[in-house]
């Protein structure tokens, strides 16, 4: 990774923290994760599988340091190396990124980040309040995956129009 493009990487990341901090549990104790729009816009900035693997370890340990489920902090890892590594496969399967299609992979990075943290959750600790993933699924992941899918096109836009 050059230097420029650490410092890109780090300045979203930094950002996503900080949205990731201040933000209230929505349901059952569960957050939005505004951090993945920025570790996709990240992944979009420089698509290259070795910066993809390294912006997913750091956004993990990131979450991970800073969630407020029980036995979040190993879900935490393994939601955002894992969707990292898909959303790369799908950037490079997309030819010329537009603000549509970076919409696009902030929706369905959403969802997959969400479904890997909700099955992993499941099987090393237990979901919340005796909840189903489906309920979760429906009450968080799919209201940060609109709202994540709006910050990444505006935070697409805004970096567009300052990085090379």
């Amino acid at each position: 990774m050059k230097t420029k493009d650490l410092v890109v990487a780090a300045i979203l990341l930094a950002l996503g923290t900080i949205l990731h901090a201040i933000m209230p549990p929505f349901f059952a104790g569960i957050k939005p994760d505004f951090l993945l729009a920025m570790m996709f816009l990240a992944i979009i900035y420089k698509p290259e599988i070795k910066n993809t693997i390294a912006i997913g370890i750091v956004a993990g340990i990131i979450a991970a340091l800073t969630t407020g489920m029980p036995g979040g902090q190993i879900p935490s890892l393994i939601d955002k190396i894992g969707s990292a590594i898909i959303v790369f496969f799908i950037i490079k399967a997309m030819v010329n990124m537009n603000i549509i299609k970076t919409g696009i992979i902030g929706f369905i990075g959403t969802i997959i980040s969400g479904l890997l943290f909700l099955f992993s959750l499941m099987f090393i600790a237990a979901i919340p309040g005796g909840e189903t993933i489906m309920t979760l699924f429906k009450s968080v992941v799919l209201l940060t995956a609109v709202m994540n899918t709006i910050i990444v096109i505006i935070a697409y836009k805004i970096m567009d129009s300052i990085v090379d």
